[in-house]
């Protein structure tokens, strides 16, 4: 019998290049997976630095938001402050018309500021404006 010789044969040469071509198939596929992962690697790293940042604004509105609260509440004391001490002040001040009318003293008594009258004309009024941290959630 004869033996075959294989590099001299035509068909051989169609082998190789199948093989050489999945060879080259395999890698460009290995290079595109490892492509992908580190894409997927990269995602899953940003992901991680935006849910980080949300955490932040998420804290500092929340911080923000007990402040403006605060504040409001502190604005709404002092205004329910300047209404009694308006009072007392029309108080004392008809006490000392009367006082003035009955011992024929001249007394000057000043008039009342406006603004002590009128309060929400004061320049800055509350303007409030609610915000809730699921708004800014993404």
């Amino acid at each position: 019998m004869a033996s075959k010789q294989l590099p001299t044969s035509p068909g051989s040469d169609g082998d190789e290049r199948k093989r050489k071509r999945k060879l080259s198939n395999r890698e460009s596929a290995r290079r595109s997976r490892m492509k992908k992962q580190q894409r997927l690697d990269e995602l899953l790293e940003e992901e991680g630095r935006i849910k980080e940042k949300n955490k932040k604004l998420s804290q500092l509105i929340d911080a923000t938001t007990q402040l403006h609260l605060n504040v409001a509440s502190d604005n709404n004391v002092l205004r329910a402050q300047i209404a009694e001490l308006t009072d007392r002040l029309r108080s004392l001040n008809s006490v000392l018309q009367i006082a003035s009318e009955v011992s024929g003293l001249v007394i000057d008594i000043p008039d009342i500021p406006d603004t002590l009258l009128e309060p929400w004309q004061l320049p800055c009024p509350i303007q409030s404006a609610p915000a809730s941290v699921d708004m800014f959630q993404c």
